[in-house]
C-alpha cells in the first residue's frame, strides 16, 4: 500500500456533479480540496450522468494543486458500487480521495478499501493511492469512530456530517452546523468534536468539521468555524465561494504565533544542545520552554509550513 502524505484540507468544496457549470467554475477557486458530490448534491435521476460528468472533468485538468476527491453515495443505497467502480475506472489516476457518507462501522469501511484494491489491479492504478475520507453522521458511527479510524491504511480523514446527525438525534434546529435553539449555555457538539479529534489524533488523521448552511450567515460561518479550529480541527467544509477565504484564513495560523512555534523550536533545539547549555528547559523572553513546548510548538509550526508560510521574526541564539 502506499504510504499517505496528509495535505492542507483548511477549505473543502462541496461541488454538485450533476452541474458541469459548477464543476469548470470549482477549478478557479482556492480551496484546498473539492469533492464532486454524487450524495445529497445529486438527484437520484441525476446520479447517472453526474458519474459521467465527474470522470469527464477530472480527465481534463485544470485542478492545479487541489486534492481532487469525489463523494459517493453510501452503502444502505443501491448507488455505491456503480460510484466507486464507474469514477475510479475512468478518471483513478485524477482522483485523491473516495468520500464516503453514512459510516457507521469499521466494516463499511473495509468494503470500500476491498473494492477500491480490486478496481486498482484491474485498471493497473497503483493499489492504495486513492484515500478514503469517511462522514460520521449519526450516533452508531460516533459510538463506532474509533474503531472506524483504524479500519484502512487509506484512511485520511474523519468528518463530522452535522444535518444527518442533527436529524439522527432529533435535535431541535433546522439550520446545519447551528447551534440549536435553547441551548445557549455551552456548545451542543463538544462532545462529538471531541470524539472525532481523539480518533483522528490517535490514528494520524485529519479531523475536518462539516458545513455550515447559512450561506449568506459569513458571521455564523466564522463563528463556528473559528471554535473547531480552536479545538484542533484541520478544516471545514465550504458550500458556497464567500466561505472560501474565512476557512483558508480561520485554519492557517496567525503569523505572529507561527512566528512564535518556529522560534519556540529553533529555542528549544539549541538550548537542548551541548553549545547551548544541554538544558532540559530553558526561558524564552519571559516564557519557559520545554518538551511539551516543543510538541505544541511543532504542530502549530507544522499548519503554518504546510500552507506556505514564511517567517517574520527569526530567533537568533545566545551563549548560555
Amino acid at each position: 500500500m502506499t504510504s499517505r502524505t496528509l495535505r492542507p484540507r483548511r477549505s473543502n468544496l462541496a461541488v454538485p456533479a450533476s452541474s458541469r457549470k459548477m464543476l469548470d467554475k470549482a477549478r478557479t477557486l482556492d480551496s484546498d480540496q473539492v469533492f464532486l458530490d454524487l450524495e445529497d448534491a445529486c438527484a437520484p435521476a441525476a446520479k447517472p450522468a453526474a458519474r459521467t460528468n465527474i470522470v469527464a472533468a477530472l480527465n481534463e485538468g485544470g485542478w492545479k494543486d487541489k486534492i481532487r476527491a469525489v463523494r459517493v453515495n453510501d452503502w444502505t443505497t443501491q448507488w455505491t458500487y456503480a460510484d466507486v467502480l464507474e469514477v475510479v475506472s475512468g478518471a483513478g489516476q485524477e482522483l485523491d480521495a473516495i468520500v464516503l457518507p453514512k459510516v457507521q462501522t469499521p466494516a463499511h469501511v473495509k468494503a470500500l478499501d476491498l473494492l477500491l484494491t480490486q478496481i486498482e489491479k484491474a485498471e493497473g492504478f497503483n493499489v492504495g493511492r486513492i484515500g478514503i475520507e469517511v462522514q460520521i453522521e449519526d450516533p452508531r458511527g460516533l459510538i463506532n469512530v474509533y474503531d472506524i479510524a483504524k479500519a484502512s491504511p487509506r484512511l485520511e480523514t474523519i468528518i463530522f456530517g452535522p444535518g444527518d446527525f442533527m436529524a439522527s438525534i432529533n435535535m431541535k434546529s433546522l439550520t446545519i452546523g447551528e447551534q440549536p435553539p435553547g441551548y445557549e449555555i455551552a456548545d451542543a457538539f463538544h462532545h462529538v468534536f471531541m470524539s472525532i479529534l481523539m480518533a483522528a489524533r490517535a490514528n494520524d488523521l485529519q479531523a475536518i468539521d462539516g458545513p455550515y448552511a447559512g450561506i449568506r450567515d459569513l458571521d455564523g460561518f466564522h463563528r463556528t468555524a473559528t471554535q473547531v479550529a480552536a479545538l484542533g480541527f484541520d478544516g471545514k467544509w465550504v458550500l458556497h465561494p464567500s466561505q472560501i477565504d474565512a476557512a483558508n484564513a480561520i485554519f492557517t495560523p496567525a503569523q505572529a504565533d507561527y512566528d512564535h512555534a518556529e522560534n519556540i523550536l529553533d529555542a528549544y533545539a539549541w538550548h537542548t544542545s551541548t553549545a547551548g547549555g544541554a538544558r532540559g528547559a530553558a526561558m524564552l523572553g519571559d516564557e519557559m520552554i520545554d518538551e511539551a513546548s516543543r510538541k505544541l510548538a511543532l504542530s502549530l509550526a507544522g499548519k503554518g509550513r504546510a500552507a506556505g508560510m514564511t517567517r517574520h521574526d527569526l530567533w537568533t541564539p545566545q551563549a548560555p
